[in-house]
């Protein structure tokens, strides 16, 4: 296929589109803005010559007048208020979503065009060689045709229906448009190929879903962590940064859970429970078997500080060495490499949603609330819009408002005129590794060889020579990851594993098994979420959103609220499988089916009042049958929203649209609640030092953006994981730029005493470790009571003093932390803030991060001062192994109030439009960072009174 074509699906037709009128509006900033921009250029900045003033406004969207589009059966009004947020109004469901499809791609498409070439593995074709390991990786996956197997088998008419109407309207947009009438980006790419962008179609929709669950696909970096950190770790000291999860302090989602039958069978039966089996994507399956309540073989974990090989548990699993070590780091290079589709995979991030009944509120009704937290990005990930018939029937069923992405139809979280929703990734383990015996004829498996599933496939690259890979898969469709680099070949020739395990022959490679790799229902999931009027239909809309598994909350205006786990989850013979990679020659490691949409854990009306969702834990595992998985979230920031509410609903108090605002503002550290009281207790003996210090006494923990103790004390957080952790950590995972010299190790332990090696880290900072979420929280509080454990010694570094307890350690911390700051940010302390160091940042995410300084001067924009931190409600996040900046955000707020929807409200990390001069470009980001709300209209009346352009499309 040649570049600039696109395989069309289904009856996808291209539209015409003509200009009747064009009435649009342009602010005297807009202008100004494009005048600035052009007078840079043509003073001697790259490429001023070729953007010229029609250049920037020629992909402006036209937002008022109309527009003839060929298709549509009757007239369509596009409403924008002063955000250019757009509500769309239509008299059926067609042309609802060809509409949606139009709009979007006036305001988003380079966007969506990018997620596309990402999703089907082509951004080669649109950014040269650069991307060529990129789309093997993805190539390999194969997200587009698993979307394809899932339009062609799986999705319901209606929704194919819908798709092909919504891939009509943005190729109606592109009909006679060149790349710079569409984006500025595409005026940028002409200058280095000859690329056009192609036909939509309804797969290209589907695939993102796809983007989606790779970003929120649970524990997988958690697994290759723990079997990297075994080079250098033993398994004690292992389980140590990985503690079990706090569920007396930090309360699950289900409390009051309508699974107690299902416990109480489970516990009188002969602990295998029931579980449902579903097809992988070549339609082989895995047959009926026990599910994850069992113990099983334990898979151990080999390695040890003294370099000791060997497992414990299971006889079959397969041991850690250098070589497997290099071979996980080298998969974890290739996955790190891969762009961020909507968020950076990693522990630490997450989201937050709560949901109040009325009978804690001022208004009588349930309220709320919603933040995910992703990677910034410029755009938001998320698009802000309403869809609505103008009178809801058969022929036109929705009436829904939210949030979706550019590229997909419907909304993902919002509510309609009787509900509302919204989302937290649930964490469950959904992947699993797998080392697989490779031969010259296949893999071993149950004893005997089998032949891999083997196909082509041509990678085309802009300004270069096409480049043929071949992808091997297991008969259970796992594709083999370790193919995608040369290096993970040699290393695995090298991996050693016990005697009970086959011999490596020409190495090991490693496949994964994915959830999302099988063909599922998760298009037909957002439509019927988006006309779902009552929890029954609810329940059953969101049992057909099998990934990404999200914790879903729920809020209706008759007055109900409830909770529910969707997702295919599958079922484990061993109760501990999925912690790590797993012998895959082994048929006991292999999946036993999912567990039943039925039997996983959902809450209804509970009697305290109240839902929160937060990453935690699901269920307490001593209640419910089955391992969801053992890498929680930790709870630290649903455990303090739960506090907020309790301390606002005792005593009868209610809950207000603007407390639940309040609350997602909140800024406490709760480990500084822990550390602070031990860190004032610290003597030091330099003044400049106890200056520093003394900005603690008194502090109430908040991190505000303009606060100097917060500044301190995340500086000496950093200081304390870096000492006591990070420099213990094997290279693989520390930041990029550290270098020690640490004690050589080989297969038999450390070589002597003198045989050092320097060794330097290798991940990004937004990736390494020690990152400093509440994992780590747990690390630090298990050792508080123990101050005289190894994890608290450092060695002397030039003048700072070995630490060979916690408080001196401590000690050591505040001093490091004094003058790291002084370097950043001065030496008067009176000028020190937490927003000077935490700062934000939003990039395009294409050319604003690999193009030529002048692109991402224009296409970038920063910085914000932020308030917030690290498993704070407010979760600003950063990586404290790589430095302060912002990594990951709230991507986006929301507050419905069930009472009165009009009264809801709302806000975006960025603002309606991709394109880099428009108003709407990063319009609401300031408000965002204030944390501020915008109104969030709804009714047809709310709506015309806060429109600014009207845009009528017609047939």
């Amino acid at each position: 296929m040649p570049p600039n074509t696109t395989a069309t699906t289904g009856d996808t037709a291209t539209t015409g589109a003509t200009s009747v009128k064009s009435g649009r509006k342009k602010g005297r900033k807009a202008r100004l803005v494009v005048l600035v921009l052009v007078l840079a250029l043509i003073a001697g900045v790259a490429y001023g010559a070729y953007w010229s003033i029609s250049t920037v406004r020629a992909s402006f969207p036209q937002t008022t007048g109309s527009i003839k589009l060929d298709g549509l059966s009757g007239p369509v009004d596009v409403k924008r208020d002063g955000y250019g947020i757009p509500q769309i109004y239509a008299s059926s469901d067609e042309d609802l979503f060809m509409a949606q499809g139009y709009v979007q791609a006036q305001d988003r498409f380079y966007e969506m065009d990018v997620r596309r070439h990402m999703t089907s593995g082509r951004l080669s074709e649109m950014f040269g060689k650069s991307q060529v390991t990129n789309d093997e990786f993805l190539r390999t996956l194969g997200w587009d045709r698993i979307a394809q197997q899932e339009y062609d088998h799986k999705l319901s008419p209606a929704t194919k229906k819908y798709l092909q109407a919504y891939a009509k309207g943005v190729n109606a947009y592109l009909q006679g448009k060149d790349g710079k009438d569409i984006s500025l980006e595409y005026a940028a790419l002409g200058f280095t190929n000859d690329y056009k962008p192609g036909k939509w179609t309804p797969v290209d929709s589907v695939s993102w879903l796809k983007a989606m669950a790779w970003d929120l696909r649970g524990n997988m970096q958690d697994e290759i962590d723990r079997a990297l950190m075994a080079s250098r770790l033993g398994p004690q000291q292992i389980q140590d940064l990985y503690p079990s999860y706090p569920y007396g302090r930090n309360k699950p989602i289900v409390q009051e859970g309508q699974y107690d039958d299902l416990t109480q069978a489970f516990q009188q039966g002969d602990g295998t429970g029931s579980s449902s089996s579903q097809g992988s994507g070549d339609g082989t399956g895995s047959s009926q078997g026990t599910a994850g309540g069992t113990t099983g073989s334990s898979q151990g974990t080999s390695g040890s500080s003294q370099g000791t090989s060997g497992t414990t548990g299971s006889s079959a699993s397969a041991g850690t060495s250098s070589g497997l070590t290099g071979q996980l780091g080298g998969l974890y290079d290739v996955l790190d490499d891969l762009p961020a589709a909507v968020g950076v995979n990693g522990q630490g991030i997450g989201s937050n949603s709560w949901v109040v009944a009325g009978k804690h509120t001022i208004t009588g009704k349930p309220l709320l609330a919603n933040d995910p937290h992703l990677s910034a990005s410029l755009p938001s990930v998320w698009y802000q819009m309403g869809l609505h018939c103008r009178t809801v029937s058969a022929k036109c069923q929705y009436d829904v408002t939210g949030y979706t992405f550019a590229g997909m139809p419907g909304v993902i979280i919002g509510h309609n005129a009787k509900i509302a929703w919204g989302m937290t990734n649930s964490g469950v383990d959904v992947t699993d590794l797998y080392l697989e015996k490779v031969s010259a004829n296949g893999y071993l498996y149950d004893g005997k060889v089998r032949p891999f599933r083997t196909r082509e496939e041509t990678i085309r690259v802009a300004g270069g020579k096409s480049k043929t890979i071949v992808v091997r898969q297991t008969q259970d469709g796992m594709p083999l990851l370790s193919d995608r680099d040369d290096e993970l070949v040699q290393v695995g020739r090298k991996a050693s594993v016990n005697a009970a395990a086959p011999d490596r022959g020409d190495g090991y490679g490693i496949a994964l098994r994915w959830t999302a790799l099988d063909p599922g229902t998760s298009m037909d999931a957002v439509f019927a979420l988006d006309k779902a009027g009552d929890w029954d239909g609810f329940r059953a809309a969101a049992a057909e959103f099998d990934v990404p598994s999200q914790n879903l909350v729920y809020a209706s205006t008759d007055n109900h609220i409830g909770y529910t786990l969707p997702g295919r989850i599958p079922a484990r013979s061993a109760k501990d499988a999925g912690a790590l990679p797993v012998p895959g020659w082994e048929p006991k490691y292999r999946w036993k089916g999912f567990i039943k949409q039925d039997e996983l854990p959902h809450e209804y009306d509970p009697a305290r009042g109240y839902i929160v969702t937060a990453n935690q834990a699901v269920v307490d595992p001593d209640k419910y049958p089955y391992t969801l998985t053992t890498d929680w979230g930790y709870g630290a920031r649903s455990q303090r929203i739960t506090d907020l509410i309790e301390s606002k609903i005792k005593d009868g108090g209610k809950i207000s649209t603007d407390d639940m605002r309040q609350m997602q503002l909140d800024n406490s550290s709760e480990i500084a609640k822990l550390l602070v009281p031990k860190l004032l207790k610290i003597d030091i003996d330099d003044p400049e030092v106890r200056k520093a210090q003394e900005l603690l006494e008194g502090w109430d923990y908040t991190q505000d953006a303009d606060s100097a103790a917060a500044a301190y004390f995340n500086a000496v957080w950093r200081n304390i994981l870096k000492l006591a952790f990070g420099n213990k950590l094997p290279k693989e995972v520390r930041v990029k730029g550290q270098c020690l010299w640490v004690d050589k190790i080989d297969s038999t332990g450390p070589v002597d005493d003198d045989a050092k090696v320097r060794e330097c880290g290798q991940r990004d900072g937004d990736q390494a470790q020690p990152d400093g979420g509440d994992r780590w929280f747990e690390v630090v509080r298990a050792l508080m009571d123990k101050p005289d454990s190894d994890w608290w010694k450092a060695p002397r570094s030039g003048t700072r003093p070995a630490a060979n307890n916690r408080d001196q350690l401590f000690a050591r911390a505040l001093i490091d932390a004094r003058w790291e700051l002084t370097a950043k940010l001065g030496k008067d302390i009176d000028t020190w803030s937490w927003g000077r160091l935490h700062r934000l940042f939003l990039k395009n995410q294409t050319l604003g991060t690999e193009g030529p300084k002048v692109l991402q001067y224009i296409l970038n924009r920063g910085p914000w001062k932020l308030s917030g931190g690290e498993a704070t409600v407010n979760a600003s996040g950063w990586n404290a192994a790589g430095g302060y900046s912002v990594v990951w955000v709230p991507s986006m707020r929301m507050v419905v109030n069930l009472a009165d929807l009009d009264k809801s409200k709302w806000i975006n990390l960025s603002g309606a439009s991709g394109h880099a001069f428009s108003a709407h470009y990063t319009d609401q980001t300031g408000k965002w960072a204030d944390g501020e709300l915008l109104p969030w209209s709804f009714t047809t009346a709310a709506v015309d009174k806060s429109t600014s352009d009207t845009l009528v499309l017609q047939p």
